[in-house]
């Protein structure tokens, strides 16, 4: 009994030492989960308006393409956000990826279709959104994977045209 469970325990080393890839460079195609955590804080200039009481959170999913070479060939971009604690007139009239670092202002880069004929409402003081599908640019995914920080989501309001809840992106997968 004793010579059976050494030979199981050492097979299961040498298994798992031989089946392990802990190789984070090797390229895939599988998707990537990014997140970012949203604040009127954030925002530059920060929310100082009735706006400035609500939270949130985006999860952002690449599913990519990969060439031989292992960059990204072509992806679609899935997008889920949730905000709460905002006013109940609160609207969501844009919601984008725009490329900048945190406390700088950045132009768009991956829109996710929110527009002010199609706004996003609050049900029971929650705001929540889909989509998935979008299409976004190789160069973009590439440059989001290799520097996410680079890059933040935010939503917009009429009361905020320019953004009333932002966070950097966080590749958490």
């Amino acid at each position: 009994m004793k010579r059976s469970g050494v030979l199981l325990l050492a097979l299961c080393l040498f298994g798992a030492a031989g089946c392990g890839d802990d190789n984070t460079t090797a390229p895939t195609n599988q998707p990537m989960v990014f997140t970012a955590q949203l604040s009127p804080a954030n925002e530059v200039p920060a929310i100082s308006n009735a706006e400035n009481t609500g939270r949130g959170a985006v999860q952002i999913t690449f599913h990519v393409t990969r060439d031989a070479a292992g960059a990204v060939a072509s992806g679609t971009v899935d997008f889920h956000f949730q905000l709460n604690a905002f006013p109940s007139t609160t609207t969501v009239v844009g919601a984008h990826i725009h490329s900048a670092a945190a406390g700088v202002n950045g132009g768009i880069v991956i829109n996710t279709g929110v527009v002010a004929t199609g706004a996003v409402t609050s049900t029971d003081g929650v705001i929540t959104f889909s989509q998935n599908g979008v299409s976004a640019s190789a160069a973009t995914m590439q440059a989001i994977i290799n520097n996410p920080a680079g890059f933040y989501f935010n939503v917009h309001s009429p009361l905020n045209p320019g953004g009333f809840a932002r966070g950097q992106l966080s590749r958490t997968f």
